[in-house]
């Protein structure tokens, strides 16, 4: 069982290292993006989990994606992948966006390892933070989550679903506070952002489905699942993410969210402080991600 109160608190621990001890985590602040890094490498280090990182060039300095791997026999036949970008845009500390999906990655790491020895599950879980998901290099090739997935693609790597953890610390109460993108409006989705959010495509429906069942054994988290076709270009705004990285390379993969800017206010700005987050939201959620993995048993 999870301790949510001493979740919530690490939760806290990792947004004061990303936003207040590093702070803006952007491609003009080189230096804070290889602090991140190491902080990120340097956790699972101390967790005896497995870790490397995966180095690649951009402009005159070095980036990298870190990847970490927790497997509990020796040969899986479930392989998941939970993913987060550690970078900011330029002129904010990035607490939503997306300091929370770091810590949030970090701590269901932590919280996944100490099933081991104590569950028998027959899965693997890659947790990939990747660099640069932020203008100016979002979309393009220097992309962290377009260059491992191209690698993965080219690898032939089995991973049977992809979860992108992107802005996962904001809630609003206020009826009317949440919005949405045409024409999501007028269906009937919740006025109050107050819930999670799992978006994914047609191809990675059933994946979907799997861990909104998941997720709805969380009485404490409310959850809301969209499934969009067309690879999502029909609504552009649910592909700002890693996971189109994903979905453009035929894999299974899904966005879970806080909605972003239709939600959170301070999205892309310096308002964007960890003062602001709801952190037992996030340590509920690290809960039904917990759901999610241990359910997948031999």
């Amino acid at each position: 069982m999870i301790d949510m109160e001493k979740t919530s608190e690490r939760l806290q621990e990792h947004l004061r290292m990303l936003t207040q001890t590093i702070g803006e985590r952007s491609v003009l602040r080189p230096k804070n993006l290889k602090k991140t890094q190491e902080y990120i490498e340097k956790f699972y280090q101390d967790m005896d989990i497995s870790v490397h990182c995966e180095p690649y060039p951009y402009r005159n300095y070095t980036v990298a994606n870190v990847v970490a791997e927790i497997s509990f026999c020796d040969t899986p036949q479930k392989h998941f992948l939970l993913g987060a970008h550690y970078d900011s845009v330029a002129g904010t500390v990035g607490a939503d966006d997306n300091a929370s999906a770091i810590a949030v990655q970090l701590e269901t790491a932590r919280q996944l390892n100490a099933l081991k020895g104590h569950q028998e599950l027959d899965l693997s879980v890659k947790f990939v933070s990747f660099t640069l998901e932020e203008p100016p290099a979002f979309g393009t090739r220097h992309m962290g989550s377009r260059v491992y997935a191209m690698k993965a693609w080219k690898e032939k790597e089995q991973i049977d679903g992809m979860i992108c953890l992107e802005m996962v610390g904001y809630t609003c109460h206020d009826p009317g506070c949440q919005n949405y993108p045409f024409p999501l409006m007028f269906l009937g989705y919740p006025k109050q952002g107050d819930y999670i959010g799992i978006v994914g495509n047609l191809n990675s429906k059933g994946f979907t489905e799997a861990l909104y069942r998941a997720f709805c054994r969380n009485p404490d988290l409310s959850v809301v699942k969209l499934t969009v076709p067309l690879g999502g270009y029909l609504l552009p705004s649910v592909r700002l993410s890693d996971h189109s990285s994903f979905w453009d390379r035929g894999y299974k993969a899904v966005m879970i969210t806080d909605t972003a800017f239709y939600r959170n206010p301070h999205y892309h700005r310096a308002s964007d402080t960890m003062d602001r987050l709801d952190y037992g939201f996030m340590a509920q959620l690290v809960k039904s991600l917990l759901y999610f993995f241990s359910s997948h048993h031999p």
